[in-house]
């Protein structure tokens, strides 16, 4: 079938987000396994020295199109398991070669964008980092941190290049499993698609921001009210993980938005 490349209107956004969050109470136990295994598989690579943290960077776009393949398979009611993250590796040669191509290249992007940003911060979001894990740092050198430009310029650089390097990435690795799509064909199509949707990316966006808002606004509500502020911490951590996992199942919403074939309409929501 033909590909053909659509124009979302920015209120499929909101969509694909409502849509993601049905699809999941579908199979709510199931997309939940994958992430949870997912997420063990990261902690086992962190024990690796050198080759875990490449392995780790290697393995997000497969994530990204595990999800999809067990999106499809839960909307045709078939069940949902983490060997969803397998069926790309099991792909025809050029098709897989592909896949891990893109992931290498994925894994350099990061890699080069988080170099860059220690550069520009001198190391500082990572001494940020082990003042917060530790808890023993003092209010005043924390704040002396926080008020260090340095840092400031450091975050811009690392968010605003980490999401530039999103976009060519975001759809390539389905382009490549579905559509066979070559490498540079396929991180040009995906570009080409946010740029030509991007109102709907926006309200997505905001959808998203949207929903952490309003769920830390209501527990913190609640929790006010039941006179136990400090459980509303233990509450953010299954939140978070609900919340991840249904953001990568919204990832086959967002390529039907973009994309269709010649025989079928898309199916935004």
């Amino acid at each position: 079938m033909a590909l053909i490349l659509r124009h979302a209107q920015p209120a499929e956004g909101l969509r694909w987000v409502r849509g993601a969050f049905a699809l999941y109470a579908r199979r709510p136990m199931g997309f939940t396994a994958m992430f949870a295994a997912f997420l063990m598989l990261v902690l086992l690579a962190a024990v690796l020295p050198l080759l875990g943290p490449v392995l780790m960077l290697m393995s997000l776009p497969l994530l990204g199109l595990g999800f999809m393949i067990a999106a499809r398979a839960a909307r045709g009611g078939e069940p949902v398991h983490p060997g969803c993250f397998v069926e790309p590796l099991r792909a025809a040669a050029p098709r897989r070669n592909a896949l891990l191509l893109l992931c290498g290249l994925y894994a350099f992007g990061t890699a080069l964008v988080m170099w860059l940003s220690d550069w520009v911060d001198a190391g500082s979001f990572e001494r940020l980092q082990e003042m917060l894990a530790k808890g023993e740092a003092a209010q005043a050198e924390v704040d002396a941190l926080l008020a260090d430009p340095r840092l400031t310029w450091g975050l811009i650089v690392r968010f605003g290049l980490a999401a530039c390097l999103s976009v060519p990435f975001w759809h390539a690795p389905p382009l490549v499993y579905w559509q066979g799509q070559g490498v540079g064909q396929s991180l040009f199509s995906s570009t080409l698609a946010l740029w030509r949707c991007r109102g709907a990316f926006v309200v997505y966006a905001l959808a998203w921001a949207g929903v952490v808002l309003a769920f830390g606004a209501v527990a913190a509500l609640l929790f006010s009210l039941l006179g136990a502020r400090q459980l509303a911490g233990m509450a953010a951590m299954p939140a978070a993980l609900i919340f991840s996992t249904v953001f990568y199942v919204s990832l086959l919403f967002t390529y039907e938005g973009c994309f269709s074939d010649s025989a079928a309409a898309p199916a935004a929501g």
